[in-house]
C-alpha cells in the first residue's frame, strides 16, 4: 500500500506530496522527509523570483543539478561529464580555460606530492582528445580504493 509525505513550505504554502512503497527504516523515512522538504523550499524560492529570465536560469541551475546527482547515484559517468561540460560552457568558460584549469590542478597538487597523468582531470570532464593514462593501466585504477564519491552503482 502506497504512503505519501506531503511538505509544505511554510513562507508560500507551496506544498509538494511524495507518494511511493517507503522503506520501514525510520532513518530513511527521516530521509525522505527531509529530501522532501528541501525539494519545497527550493521550488518555492523559484518560484518567488520575480524576475522571468532570472526564475528560468534558476529553474535550468536546479535541473542540470538533478540530472548530475541523478547520473551519479545511476553510475553513469559518460552522463555526468557531459552535463559537467555542457555546465561548464552554459557558463562561458572554454575549452581553453578547462585546460589551463587542469594544468593548475596537476600543478597544486604536485607541490603536495601527487602525481596526476597527464589529460586524467581533463578526461574527467570527456574530452576525447586529451591525452589520458596509459591503455594499459587498469581502468578501475588501484585495487582495493574506491572512486571518488565513493562506490558506483
Amino acid at each position: 500500500m502506497s504512503q505519501q509525505y506531503v511538505a509544505t513550505d511554510s513562507r508560500s504554502g507551496l506544498q509538494v506530496a511524495v507518494t511511493a512503497e517507503f522503506p520501514e527504516d525510520p532513518a530513511d523515512r527521516v530521509r525522505i522527509a527531509r529530501t522532501s522538504t528541501l525539494f519545497t523550499r527550493l521550488m518555492a524560492t523559484i518560484l518567488g523570483t520575480a524576475e522571468e529570465q532570472e526564475r528560468r536560469a534558476r529553474f535550468r541551475a536546479v535541473e542540470t543539478q538533478l540530472e548530475i546527482a541523478e547520473a551519479l547515484i545511476s553510475g553513469d559517468q559518460a552522463r555526468v561529464r557531459e552535463l559537467i561540460r555542457a555546465s561548464l560552457q552554459q557558463m562561458g568558460i572554454s575549452e581553453e580555460q578547462l585546460a589551463e584549469a587542469e594544468r593548475e590542478i596537476r600543478e597544486r597538487l604536485a607541490e603536495l606530492g601527487k602525481d596526476v597523468p597527464e589529460g586524467a582531470l581533463w578526461n574527467l570532464l570527456g574530452e576525447d582528445d586529451a591525452e589520458g593514462p596509459d591503455e594499459d593501466a587498469d581502468p578501475d585504477g588501484p585495487q582495493g580504493e574506491e572512486p571518488p564519491g565513493g562506490p558506483a552503482g
